[in-house]
């Protein structure tokens, strides 16, 4: 027996939802309001738009990025296989060309004979089964609804997300900087602008000194920023040496010119296919354009680069998701109604996604008259879904996959890499019986 699902955001979240619905054999109208309409974020009409860096981390399956990817598959993900797709070199991460990536994207889902994409603005709550994935930039009238619905003033919580630069390849001066990955690991994919002493302690000076664009307060707590994507500027007033243990700690790296470890480093990874474009990793900011220019062309081979974007910072919104959702991303108040994304307080690209896939396969399987599981608490999944409805945790704040999140083995294992990967292998072992012993495991196998 299928139904109709409205699904509200072509996002990361959206995409993923959209997808497990129409595979199985559920009808779905799919709203996206670009290019009518775009959030202060956003620039491209395609769907699966990456608006900040362009690495979904790392791919290794000891790592918890690596573990949330490799559990993601296992449940059908569109947006891994295209992701590996569109991969660009970026050392043992799984960094994509964005244009490509959302392309591709945007393709699978307009070809799929299940779903009718509708690009308008959606200003209310549609009737019957809904999935709202509208992302933490939802329109004013799409998230007045959601006020409404929620009926409660802590139904929202808000921080400020920032992006970094964009320079050209051409634009670098070669001679200034190396290709390296850190600690050898994969190949020579990150170009190296190295610091010595004087010039890292007069690119602090400038940093710290340098003026920020003006930002409109939204509540009354004034601009709040989150930690995972903290402006570099803010994160220098922290003292002088805060950047070099941070995105400028120089461990793992020698600069072949002096033989040396640089005093700081900066990393530039690659942006696109072709290797013409790289941003500047760490380096999200609100700084006026024109300081940017200025401060950032301070680094060590960026003397003369050419920005073709600058960073930027907006506003993000989040549910205060303990007291509003459940584990399976359905609203307690309203069964009817699903969200996913970074709307309901998961940080990062691959967790928006992850979400979308597990709020579509609940909401596929209370259509279908199933009752929903729960995922196991070794995953990865299982343990942001457990995070983000948890009503003990008081100061919600967003939250990324980490291995803290999950429970400890029960012997010590004192190497870490081995540890984290014996971690890995009980979650997808984990993971399989669950599937198994609900009896999903047969349906999501078809669905490769």
């Amino acid at each position: 027996m299928t139904a109709e699902v409205t699904v509200i955001g072509a996002g990361m979240a959206g995409c993923e939802a959209a997808w497990q619905l129409a595979n199985r054999g559920h009808f779905v109208r799919l709203y996206e309001m670009k290019p009518h309409k775009y959030s202060p974020a956003h620039r491209s009409p395609g769907f699966a738009e990456l608006v900040c860096s362009n690495s979904l981390k790392a791919q290794r399956l000891g790592s918890a990025a690596g573990l949330l990817k490799a559990e993601m598959e296992r449940l059908g993900s569109l947006l891994v296989p295209v992701a590996k797709s569109c991969a660009v070199a970026a050392g043992g991460a799984l960094a994509v060309d964005r244009e490509r990536f959302s392309d591709a994207v945007t393709c699978q889902i307009a070809q799929h004979p299940g779903i009718e994409i509708v690009r308008e603005e959606v200003a209310e709550i549609p009737k019957g089964p809904v999935i709202i994935a509208s992302g933490p930039l939802t329109s004013e009238p799409l998230a007045e609804a959601i006020r409404r619905l929620l009926g409660e003033e802590t139904g929202y919580l808000s921080f400020y997300d920032a992006a970094a630069p964009i320079v050209s390849y051409a634009s670098i001066q070669k001679e200034r900087v190396f290709f390296a990955a850190r600690y050898g690991r994969g190949e020579d994919d990150y170009i190296n602008c190295p610091f010595t002493k004087e010039e890292y302690e007069a690119f602090y000076d400038a940093l710290v000194h340098a003026e920020q664009a003006q930002l409109h307060e939204f509540d009354s707590r004034g601009p709040q920023a989150y930690e995972g994507c903290m402006p570099v500027e803010i994160m220098a007033r922290r003292g002088p040496d805060t950047l070099r243990y941070g995105p400028l700690k120089p461990v793992g790296l020698r600069d072949p010119k002096t033989g040396h470890r640089p005093w700081a480093v900066v990393q530039l990874r690659r942006e696109n296919t072709e290797g013409t474009l790289y941003n500047l990793v760490g380096f999200q900011t609100n700084l006026k354009f024109g300081e940017q220019k200025r401060v950032f062309s301070m680094i060590p081979g960026l003397e003369t680069a050419e920005f073709v974007r600058y960073g930027v910072m907006h506003r993000n919104t989040f549910l205060d998701s303990p007291r509003l959702l459940e584990q399976s991303f359905r609203l307690k108040k309203e069964p009817r109604i699903y969200f996913a994304g970074q709307i309901t307080g998961v940080e990062g690209y691959m967790e928006s996604a992850a979400s979308g896939i597990w709020a579509g396969l609940n909401m596929a399987w209370q259509l279908e008259g199933k009752i929903p599981f729960e995922l196991p608490p070794t995953t990865m999944m299982g343990a942001l879904c457990r995070y983000i409805s948890d009503p003990a945790v008081k100061d919600f704040q967003p939250m990324g996959s980490n291995m803290g999140l999950l429970p400890p083995l029960g012997e010590r294992e004192r190497d870490k890499a081995k540890r984290y990967l014996r971690v890995a292998e009980r979650a997808m072992a984990d993971l399989e019986q669950a599937l198994r012993n609900e009896g999903c495991g047969t349906s999501l196998k078809n669905m490769e």
